[in-house]
């Protein structure tokens, strides 16, 4: 099915040799009615992106880089889709194509993959223990080729929600499988957090918030064999976050360009960066943060009272409108863009520059 047109999307914000107003005075574009965008790209050009409609799959292409997108078009129907309060479908991209996951209410999750311009195929069922991702919270990472590592919150044997895996050598078609990631030993991990899932070859990197001794910590774990073993979980960052509840904020995760992992995420109501094994160091103030790593550098968003905010690496700090969950997404090796939603809308703002210079 070929879209008969397209969303245009205001676009070039320049940083080579002037500073960016605090606010912008373009507006984003609308380019869809729906919720809980995810983004991915293919060769670093064709971007894809999936979000919910009630309890339709809906997607759209972009071949220029997210200067204009195609009208909303639907991927399939999955009676009680979860596309609300951080989860929602993920997608990937993968050699033959695309791979996208979704899950619905009664807990379990579904695999579709798209090859060129073919439909979306449902593949199969991911969990291999009928209806335990009760909690909707997925992530789904791709490490070139057709490998792909499918991650989210499990209540199987205990009902206690915990960390499970599995992994798709075929880009989605089939999964192995499921595989204990990770279990607190004070009985679950935080219930209300999405997890965060990346792949560098046969590494698998997994970021999620804990429930453990009374805090609410991000942790990350790693496999070097594909997702077959995992080692010990450890904590992010120095401080920790003692909280009787769930904040309900999974942060964001990046692989940089000379393979370092860069971590966001929110202690507290302040965001903070930080590597593995090192200080954390705050960047500002607010909730739903997520990173890209372009060109050796960082880009960071979140929302601050309300409102989509990015921090690019020369320190300008650039509000962009009302909204939540913001996502970014690489256009270039020093361009971005930012999708978010607000009130069952999606917005995009396109070609955010910034300068690869900054030290």
């Amino acid at each position: 099915m070929k879209p008969l047109l397209s969303v245009f999307i205001p676009a070039f914000i320049f940083l080579s040799g002037c500073r960016e107003p605090a606010i912008r005075d373009t507006p984003a574009a609308v380019i869809a009615s729906g919720q809980m965008p995810a983004l991915a790209d293919k060769n670093g050009k064709d971007l894809l992106m999936v979000f919910g409609s009630g309890d339709s799959i809906m997607f759209m292409h972009s071949s220029d880089n997210g200067l204009t997108f195609s009208i909303p078009l639907l991927a399939d129907t999955l009676k009680n889709l979860v596309d609300y309060s951080m989860r929602g479908p993920q997608i990937t991209a993968t050699e033959s194509g695309y791979s996208m996951i979704a899950a619905d209410e009664s807990g379990n999750i579904f695999s579709y993959v798209k090859v060129g311009q073919s439909e979306w195929k449902r593949t199969g069922r991911v969990n291999d223990a009928d209806t335990v991702a009760k909690e909707g919270f997925l992530g789904l990472g791709g490490g070139g080729g057709n490998n792909l590592f499918a991650v989210w919150l499990d209540l199987r044997g205990d009902k206690q929600n915990k960390l499970y895996g599995a992994r798709s050598t075929d880009g989605g078609k089939s999964w192995s499988q499921n595989m204990l990631v990770y279990a607190s030993p004070d009985g679950a991990v935080c219930d209300c957090c999405k997890p965060s899932v990346l792949l560098k070859n046969d590494t698998v990197f997994v970021m999620f918030r804990n429930n453990l001794n009374g805090n609410r910590d991000l942790y990350l774990t790693r496999s070097d064999d594909g997702g077959d073993h995992f080692k010990q979980a450890e904590k992010l960052g120095l401080g920790s976050w003692k909280l009787n509840a769930c904040p309900m904020d999974g942060g964001g995760l990046a692989i940089d360009s000379k393979g370092r992992l860069q971590t966001v995420w929110n202690r507290k109501g302040y965001i903070f960066s930080a590597e593995p094994g090192k200080a954390e160091a705050q960047i500002g103030e607010g909730r739903s943060c997520t990173l890209e790593s372009v060109n050796g550098k960082n880009v960071y968003a979140w929302v601050e009272k309300g409102q989509v905010v990015v921090l690019k690496p020369d320190g300008i700090k650039t509000t962009y409108g009302k909204g939540a969950l913001p996502i970014l997404k690489s256009v270039g090796d020093k361009e971005i863009l930012c999708v978010w939603q607000l009130d069952k809308k999606i917005y995009c703002y396109t070609r955010i520059f910034f300068n690869v210079h900054v030290k």
